[in-house]
């Protein structure tokens, strides 16, 4: 058991210093030797865990699934809104995010990664859609598979002309304006007034979901636990 937990960490830290390094120098200028220094450990823990630097690209995109840091809500559109929320929100904070979305969007890895992240994140919000249309919140004309692909196209250019004029800094506000353009569009009346869409609202999720924990694991500091929430988090609401 401790083996196998101290391996889990050591993968944990070198895809940390992958998405680093990937991050910087984009996929063609990233080397297994500044992923080394980096992490701290030998090239023979690197290969142990990952046979080939697309391997290791690979993991750094699929380390965004891993886990759910999304509250379930029962409004199913709510829900919706939060990941991408939550994502605008984590996304200048967490090197994952980050270099899961310059993998996934670019040319020179697109064809190799199978499209990176992007699959993914198509399917999970197509599946809160179509949860959102069996709870009578979608209206008529709204096909989840559809409207999946769309926001997560739109949400996609929204980070990327973030990042180009503003490195990001207005991504939140820019998330929400999205999403307070397109809900009236999917939502029924009803449950659209409802909806938090706020520049605050990923930022409050992280913090929900960070107390949360720490009362789970019995008091936790919470200052520590918002910390250390912000990893856990973005581990499942990357996007590319």
């Amino acid at each position: 058991m401790v083996r196998q937990e101290r391996a889990i960490r050591t993968r944990r830290l070198i895809l940390e210093a992958a998405a680093s390094v990937f991050d910087e120098f984009g996929y063609e200028g990233a080397t297994i030797g500044e992923v080394v220094s980096r992490a701290g450990v030998t090239r023979g823990a690197v290969y142990f865990h990952f046979a080939s630097k697309r391997d290791l690209a690979q993991g750094v995109v699929e380390a965004q699934f891993t886990q759910d840091g999304v509250p379930e809500r029962a409004c199913k559109l709510q829900e919706f809104v939060d990941t991408g929320m939550v994502v605008a929100h984590l996304m200048p904070r967490d090197p994952l995010l980050s270099a899961g979305a310059r993998l996934s969007l670019g040319q020179d890895v697109f064809d190799d990664l199978g499209g990176g992240a992007i699959p993914g994140w198509i399917n999970r919000m197509e599946a809160l859609l179509v949860a959102a249309g069996e709870r009578g919140e979608l209206l008529p004309h709204v096909v989840p598979a559809d409207t999946a692909w769309l926001v997560t196209a739109a949400w996609t250019g929204v980070q990327i002309q973030s990042q180009k004029l503003s490195g990001r800094a207005d991504l939140e506000q820019r998330v929400s304006g999205l999403f307070q353009h397109l809900m009236p569009s999917v939502a029924v009346p009803g449950v659209l007034g409802s909806l938090r869409m706020g520049p605050d609202r990923g930022g409050q999720v992280v913090a929900e979901v960070a107390a949360a924990r720490a009362a789970a694991e019995g008091g936790r500091e919470p200052a520590a636990a918002a910390r250390a929430e912000v990893g856990a988090v973005a581990n499942g609401v990357g996007v590319g």
